[in-house]
């Protein structure tokens, strides 16, 4: 008994729980994440186009950060969240895979179609040392 009123007192310092609605969803996530570095790649482990990108990346002398879907809990839902951010042109088909998924300095490039076209234009260096992410 005395330690429920030694509880009662002291709850004022009891942490609030957070509400339902609190809870970032996948959009929300993906903005976060594509926020955190200069580089961003969403990428899946076993994907060769999401191997290529990385290693155009890291030929540069650019480091990403990676999130592979497929090791996070929420993959599936950060996977619609970029497919919907993508819009159509990124997944063709119903359950094409939408990944690698590129962000530089928070700011959506797009799947490796775009990436690579960015790179062969020669519009990728500059984004790259805008966002900070290249010191040529």
């Amino acid at each position: 008994m005395q330690y429920d009123a030694a509880a009662a007192e002291q709850a004022w310092y009891m942490p609030v729980v957070a509400p339902s609605s609190a809870v970032e969803t996948a959009a929300e996530r993906v903005e976060r994440l594509a926020s955190e570095s200069a580089v961003v790649v969403f990428s899946v482990s076993t994907c060769c186009m999401c191997h290529a990108v990385k290693r155009l990346f890291c030929g540069m002398g650019v480091h990403p950060t990676v999130h592979e879907l497929d090791l996070d809990p929420r993959g599936r839902e950060l996977e619609s969240a970029l497919a919907c951010l993508l819009g159509a042109s990124g997944a063709s088909a119903v359950g094409a895979p939408v990944v690698p998924v590129v962000f530089i300095g928070g700011r959506l490039v797009g799947a490796m179609d775009r990436v690579m076209a960015a790179h062969i234009n020669g519009s990728l260096v500059p984004l790259l040392k805008e966002a900070g992410a290249l010191w040529l």
